[in-house]
């Protein structure tokens, strides 16, 4: 049996520390560098591509801190010299860190073409029209619509159930209105997906009453000829002829 293999094997420990260290001061030099990019940018997520003689860097930041910091050599490959993921090989990470005054210059640079930009940008604007009367309008007719719906809510309780729906249809389009005892849950007009003239939960829009408000008195008109319909069905009934 031979004996065990006698070789001298080299740490890498001082390398990776060394690599380490320097990634570290990156890290806390870009930091800023994020935060600042974040802040101009106007949004906690974001990233930007700084371009210098040797190739390009990428910053990524998310939540306004440091990401990434990403070098791809215009020879080819790409360095993540700060990475949440793992460390950058010790070669590849000197090769970019020649490059990075280049890309604290590049970075620089950017932020001041920025500056001045806004100078000539107006702060005076336009009175703003209030839409308080048109509102109120609104507010006005739906109120009204309201009141009618209700009525004939009431009515078709009595005679036709405590929940149910009545429809019809109006210039084509149909209208639907929906009761929940003598109130009305809502007045549809169009079918599903249509505008809800009156509704549990948000009014109209003003166009779509202005629109819809006129075909309304047709819509009660077709429920008052429905009514009378049904009252002269009944009165023909007779009960004459029962056994």
């Amino acid at each position: 049996m031979t004996d065990a293999l006698s070789f001298d094997i080299t740490s890498a420990d001082d390398v990776a520390a060394n690599r380490d260290e320097v990634v570290a001061a990156v890290e806390a030099h870009a930091g800023p560098i994020a935060r600042e990019l974040a802040i101009l940018q106007g949004g906690d997520y974001g990233q930007e591509t700084f371009k210098t003689r040797r190739g390009t860097w990428t910053l990524k930041y998310e939540a306004g801190a440091l990401q990434y910091l990403r070098f791809k050599g215009k020879s080819g490959g790409e360095t993540y010299v700060v990475s949440t993921k793992q460390p950058p090989e010790p070669t590849a990470l000197g090769t970019a860190m020649q490059d990075y005054p280049a890309f604290v210059e590049a970075y620089n640079e950017h932020v001041e073409s920025l500056d001045g930009v806004l100078d000539d940008v107006p702060t005076a604007f336009p009175a703003v029209t209030t839409t308080e009367e048109i509102v109120a309008q609104r507010d006005q007719l739906v109120s009204t619509i309201r009141e009618v719906a209700d009525t004939m809510a009431g009515e078709l309780n009595r005679f036709d159930g405590e929940y149910g729906t009545f429809t019809q249809r109006v210039g084509g389009t149909r209208w639907e209105l929906k009761w929940d005892g003598p109130r009305a849950s809502y007045l549809r007009v169009g079918g599903e997906g249509g505008i809800y003239l009156l509704s549990q939960y948000e009014p109209p829009a003003a166009p779509d009453v202005r629109e819809l408000a006129g075909d309304f008195a047709a819509f009660v008109e077709a429920y008052n000829d429905y009514v009378d319909d049904l009252e002269a069905d009944l009165a023909t009934v007779s009960f004459d002829d029962a056994g």
